[in-house]
């Protein structure tokens, strides 16, 4: 009996047959309800209509749109060209370059300090300056994504002094062999670019990020106490002791007031900006405070300005040497091709992380592209391949982040009305990664390396120290191990790790992430150090298909997230698993599913983001979808790494209007 029949039932109690009018209301109510089934069932069968056309233009993985991908990058990242150096009229640009300037050159110093010992000084200052301006120059000017520095890293270095162990005692002459190694990798990225292979990216997620990440550090910190091993016994050794951990100190403690409520805002930023460079200046004057004079302390060593270490020109005469030692750099070039292949994509990933709200879109095929032709100009000048680095690439992101003071949403009773620092917008431009290199190339004059020569090398183990310190206090696997050791009364009711029901999952992904790091960290240790890129590369596969037969999807989504957001992740066809519900959130429930919301078709939104020839992979592939001609206006608020998201787009293509999106996570 309906509903309306049932309201009427009390005054027909005596009657046993229906009246007429009440046998027309309830004919009304069942037209009604088919009517209902009827336009449910048209519906259904349009959406799978869609759904059927859709399947048929979904790429196969075995057919390659040779320079596809490189070509949409383009198409997509040149018109906001001009808009890269315009924007650069921004007091953020200033600070950013200092910093990015000591973050980058101070690092590579200590590098060439390493590889200057351990390859009998075949590598020095000027030769990892001049990668660094290679880097700097090469991808601040041409590159999709010019934010991510790049510069000589941990890893090129275990590689290049590794090298030089298993191939010099044969007699092959290093430099020669280390160009044909730039050549043949050269080739191997232009393939990678080519083929579209940056395509498999929508598979790494912070799981992988957060082990090499973990490994970048405790490389770091590997370093610096290398550093100190050298410094002989007796006075010079304690006092070099000395100033390392009161440099890690005073860094640390720079970098703690930069985030803290101390002191007025401008103060906390100066100190953000500039502590650790007027650390380095100040602890190079105070060792000839006093006593200190007298002890002979280990300074960096130098050259000649704008020469190379040794004596030979910049240009390697890659044909002296053995047609057999040619054919044997390939596989070594294997192994730089896939260490590259992940260490700069996962650097471009982090520096454009979900934290960072970015307007303009990224291009990972076509930096690939570049990264391979400094790889091979750098082999023919002799000097360390550069790539992306981190921690630097974020720190240049996160240093270019204009921010403001806000009401923290996530307090409640006592504590409703505390205040937090939100990052509003990023300051997206290509001056600052110019300039740094600009200024790393006038390093490399007479003047500067006579100042670089007082450096003690005590303070370069020092600042080893800071960056291996300020990796871990924002990786992933510190997090989580912090948050296991926190009192569980004392611990946010709004950490999205407090909803995951099963305890030991969190014991069990951090053992697992910690097992790959130790794994990583232990063969660099050996002679087959060159072949630790193939156990990060393995990384990728275990996570999409071996982790979640061991945990939910629910767990999953609370211990791993994208490592960058949808938007960053066009150039690629998106992130792994995500379709327009998980990007965008449910039509029906914010509003944009209908075209009576968007203005337009109900099949926009699936034809744009997901559908047909309109994937997001499709549209990648065309240069099309979210990122063309669009200006973006988006804020992402993410309990820990994963949870909320809220995004406002706003479309310039035509036949589109304003959207707003927001995603829940399971």
């Amino acid at each position: 009996m309906s509903k309306h029949h049932h309201l009427i039932e009390p005054h027909s109690s005596h009657s046993t047959a229906p009246t007429a009018w009440e046998n027309r209301l309830a004919a009304q109510n069942q037209t009604m309800d088919r009517d209902r089934e009827t336009s449910a069932g048209n519906n259904l069968h349009h959406s799978n209509t869609n759904a059927s056309r859709a399947s048929k233009h979904i790429p196969k993985w075995w057919k390659i749109r040779f320079f596809r991908g490189m070509i949409n990058d383009l198409k997509r990242r040149a018109p906001y060209y001009v808009s890269d150096w315009t924007d650069a009229w921004d007091y953020r640009v200033v600070p950013a370059t200092v910093y990015m300037y000591f973050a980058n050159i101070l690092p590579a110093l200590a590098f060439s300090l390493d590889m200057f010992t351990k390859t009998n000084m075949s590598y020095g200052v000027n030769e990892v300056l001049l990668a660094s301006v290679l880097g700097s120059v090469v991808f601040a000017v041409f590159a999709a994504q010019p934010l991510v520095i790049v510069g000589v890293t941990g890893p090129i270095t275990v590689f290049n002094y590794t090298v030089y162990d298993i191939m010099v005692p044969s007699g092959t002459n290093y430099f020669a062999f280390m160009c044909w190694i730039g050549l043949w990798s050269l080739v191997m990225h232009w393939i990678l670019a080519i083929t579209n292979a940056c395509n498999a990216l929508k598979y790494v997620t912070r799981f992988s990020c957060d082990i090499f990440g973990f490994y970048v550090a405790f490389i770091y910190l590997q370093k610096g106490i290398q550093v100190l091993t050298r410094q002989g016994s007796g006075d010079a050794f304690y006092l070099s002791i000395t100033v390392s951990l009161l440099v890690l100190v005073v860094g640390y403690l720079c970098g703690v007031i930069g985030g803290s409520n101390l002191f007025q805002h401008y103060v906390r930023v100066f100190v953000k900006d500039y502590g650790t460079p007027l650390t380095v200046v100040f602890f190079t004057g105070f060792v000839h405070i006093g006593k200190m004079r007298d002890v002979s302390l280990n300074v960096l060593p130098t050259t000649d300005s704008f020469f190379p270490t040794t004596d030979r020109g910049w240009f390697i005469h890659f044909w002296d040497i053995r047609v057999s030692d040619i054919f044997i750099a390939i596989p070594f070039a294997i192994l730089l091709t896939i260490l590259f292949y992940f260490d700069h994509n996962v650097s471009s990933l982090i520096a454009q992380g979900t934290e960072f709200p970015l307007r303009k879109p990224a291009g990972f095929h076509w930096d690939i592209f570049l990264l391979g032709l400094t790889t091979g100009v750098a082999g023919l000048l002799g000097i360390p391949f550069p790539n992306g680095l981190i921690p630097q690439a974020p720190f240049h992101t996160d240093a270019l982040c204009v921010t403001k003071v806000v009401t923290d949403p996530n307090e409640e009773g006592e504590s409703k009305g505390h205040v937090v620092t939100k990052v509003d917008h990023v300051v997206e431009q290509r001056v600052s990664n110019l300039a740094q290199g600009l200024l790393t190339l006038g390093t490399m004059s007479g003047p500067l390396l006579i100042v670089l020569h007082l450096i003690p090398q005590g303070v370069l183990a020092g600042l080893f120290f800071v960056m291996g310190v300020q990796a871990l206090e924002g990786n992933g696997i510190t997090l989580k191990i912090l948050f296991l050791c926190k009192d569980k009364k004392l611990t946010s009711s709004s950490d999205p790790m407090r909803r995951i029901q099963r305890r030991e999952a969190i014991w069990i992904f951090i053992a697992i992430q910690l097992f790959g790091f130790g794994a990583t960290f232990a063969i660099t240790q050996t002679i087959a150090a060159v072949g630790f890129p193939i156990i990060i590369l393995l990384l990728i596969p275990f996570r999409t298909f071996v982790l979640p037969k061991w945990f939910t999807q629910e767990e999953l989504s609370l211990l791993d997230a994208p490592t960058a957001s949808p938007f960053t992740m066009i150039s690629v066809g998106g992130n792994h698993g995500e379709n327009v519900e998980d990007d965008l959130g449910s039509g029906d429930q914010n509003g944009f599913g209908s075209g009576m919301a968007t203005g337009g078709p109900s099949t926009s939104t699936s034809q744009v983001l997901l559908g047909g020839e309109d994937t997001i992979e499709g549209l990648a592939e065309r240069g099309e979808g979210p990122s063309a001609r669009m200006k973006r206006r988006e804020s992402w608020r993410s309990d820990g790494r994963s949870g909320k998201i809220v995004e406002s787009i706003e479309m310039q293509k035509p036949g589109m209007r304003r959207r707003s999106m927001s995603k829940q996570s399971d």
